[in-house]
């Protein structure tokens, strides 16, 4: 081998190596709590920091400090509806968790900026959706991993908690279970929307199904939408597949009507030309 070719293997060999990344264990690993509450999902993504013979409170993090409430990235904490926490209402969405705490109790801001990682010196007033307080609880054995809970589940509440060293701080919140399983019930209760029978209508018309099914569910989407051009003009469709073109043009020249009304340019076109075809 010669020493051209000795050097460009030595080159694809440096190449390979810097391409290559070892792998070692995080310092803080990341965690994800998945948990249903009722019927309100809740979410928190956190990294979890561990003691390794460290003084926690009052020293690795610093009371009446700012605290990122674990490390790494943002702490951050997903509801899909909105939540209820010591009578304020938190809309639903992301935040992240910010907290300040003490050796008695700690301050908790959900905070509406939940990207980002690193510590903060001062919170934004104006990014606070919500700030309350916890007392702290002692526990007889180190929590060597910080850790977040939730816990205490009922069909309309669960306690957000905190541990870490020989300190738990928990945060009740509710949940609108009554809310949405009412509202579930009287939306199937009353049947079909109008829209339900509409989409039904559209997809047996399209899908050369059975056309006097789908023209008895158009009939009923516009009885219930009478201001629905588009539910009109599906009719229309269905009518003028059947072969009644008078009714289609009837149907089509109501949609035209409730379109130029709204400003519909689309249907109005669509209206037109289809009323001029059929009246051939």
């Amino acid at each position: 081998m010669n020493y051209k070719k000795l050097l460009i293997l030595f080159l694809c060999m440096g190449t390979m190596g810097i391409g290559a990344q070892i792998k070692t264990p995080a310092a803080s690993p990341a965690s994800t709590i998945k948990q249903t509450v009722g019927l309100t999902d809740v979410t928190v993504d956190y990294s979890r920091p561990s003691m390794r013979n460290r003084v926690i409170f009052g020293d690795v993090v610093p009371y009446n400090k700012i605290w990122r409430t674990g490390a790494n990235a943002r702490t951050k904490i997903t509801f899909s509806d909105d939540v209820t926490i010591n009578g304020n209402v938190l809309k639903k969405g992301t935040y992240a968790i910010f907290t300040k705490p003490t050796a008695t109790a700690w301050d908790i801001y959900f905070y509406t900026e939940y990207e980002g990682s690193g510590a903060i010196n001062k919170l934004d007033e104006s990014k606070i959706a919500f700030k309350t307080t916890a007392k702290t609880q002692s526990i007889p054995v180190n929590i060597e991993t910080f850790t977040i809970t939730i816990d205490d589940l009922t069909d309309t509440s669960a306690v957000l908690g905190f541990m870490w060293e020989k300190t738990y701080v928990g945060l009740q919140f509710t949940v609108p279970t009554d809310i949405i399983a009412t509202k579930s019930i009287e939306t199937i209760m009353n049947g079909p929307s109008a829209n339900d029978y509409h989409r039904a209508a559209n997809y047996y018309r399209t899908s050369g199904k059975d056309l006097k099914q789908a023209l008895i569910w158009s009939t009923k989407a516009t009885e219930m939408n009478k201001n629905a051009f588009w539910m009109f003009r599906e009719k229309s469709l269905i009518h003028a597949a059947l072969g009644d073109k008078k009714a289609a043009i009837e149907t089509a020249k109501k949609s035209l009507e409730i379109a130029e009304k709204a400003g519909s340019d689309p249907y109005i076109k669509m209206n037109k030309e289809s009323i001029k075809e059929w009246s051939k």
